[in-house]
């Protein structure tokens, strides 16, 4: 169901904040992802603290995101949070990332990708679950929370996905190993496909725990090497070398922009939106009457 505004019983003052949603909830969750970044590098050093800081600020986020929708959106009712739908969609989208992204390092293995394998560092592992937590609970809240969104509610599902999906992909331009191929596959692949999770459940449940067990799986379990890393520099569980085309293995961006992933992370997202669509999750785009009154922006 489409969030509904009413401005019975709120101040001008209510009224003109809502009227600035989307630049003033953007700026104020970039503000939170930077700083949750922030405090994540300075717990790095040691596994137990990285560990509280990563789950500590993925709960700061949510208490946040939360707080700017009922201050800024005047919403009494966060429903893309609601607690009822919080265990199933986190552990659906835990074994689709886990799942998507095993299978597609096999691959890429399989046609000879591989160029090492050896063991990591189960506390690197454990350092990861709360970097990773943070990283996936924060851009979620941003990209698909509010991004995703209030663009869908002006332009309809089949529009809004492949907008946010690319500014969520652009965004990542900024990363050290950065790439225009790369950027746009990310987008691509994990922009369409969390998106269409969104769509599906209605929930930001189920694409966080998508997003968190794809980086988790990369970064924690296989130790591979990110956008915004060298190759070596992740401590995982592995430590897993790639070589070959950068088509298969990614290059120095890291395996998200190879050409497996992106076929398997938009099979995926298909198969999703097939099924929203025959559950009516698939919004059209609304008629000048249905559009929200009051800048809606």
């Amino acid at each position: 169901m489409r969030d509904s505004v009413h401005d019975a019983g709120l101040s001008p003052a209510r009224r003109r904040l809502r009227s600035f949603r989307v630049p003033v909830l953007v700026v104020a969750l970039l503000v939170v992802l930077a700083a949750t970044r922030g405090l994540n590098v300075l717990a790095g050093g040691n596994v137990f603290v990285a560990l509280l800081v990563g789950l500590g600020t993925a709960v700061a986020a949510l208490a946040c995101y939360r707080w700017l929708s009922r201050a800024v959106e005047a919403r009494e009712t966060i429903t893309e949070l609601s607690p009822q739908g919080r265990c199933p969609g986190l552990v659906k989208g835990g074994v689709l990332g886990f799942s998507l992204f095993t299978v597609m390092i096999l691959v890429i293995g399989a046609l000879g990708g591989w160029a090492d394998v050896a063991w990591g560092s189960p506390g690197g592992l454990l350092a990861a679950v709360g970097a990773v937590a943070s990283i996936a609970v924060n851009e979620e809240l941003l990209f698909r929370g509010v991004v995703f969104r209030i663009l869908e509610e002006r332009t309809g599902s089949l529009i809004a996905l492949p907008v946010s999906s690319l500014i969520f992909g652009f965004t990542h331009l900024v990363n050290s190993n950065a790439t225009l191929w790369g950027t746009l596959a990310l987008g691509l692949e994990g922009g369409l496909l969390t998106g269409a999770c969104y769509v599906l459940s209605r929930s930001l449940w189920l694409p966080i725990g998508l997003h968190f067990a794809w980086d988790f799986t990369h970064i924690g379990i296989f130790g591979l090497p990110t956008s915004s890393s060298v190759q070596g520099a992740e401590s995982g569980l592995l430590h897993t070398t790639l070589a070959g085309p950068e088509l298969l293995t990614g290059g120095a961006f890291g395996p998200e922009a190879s050409l497996i992933a992106l076929l398997l992370c938009l099979t995926a997202m298909v198969v999703v939106l097939r099924r929203a669509g025959r559950t009516g999750g698939l919004w059209p785009r609304p008629s000048r009457a249905d559009e929200p009154g009051l800048a809606s922006y």
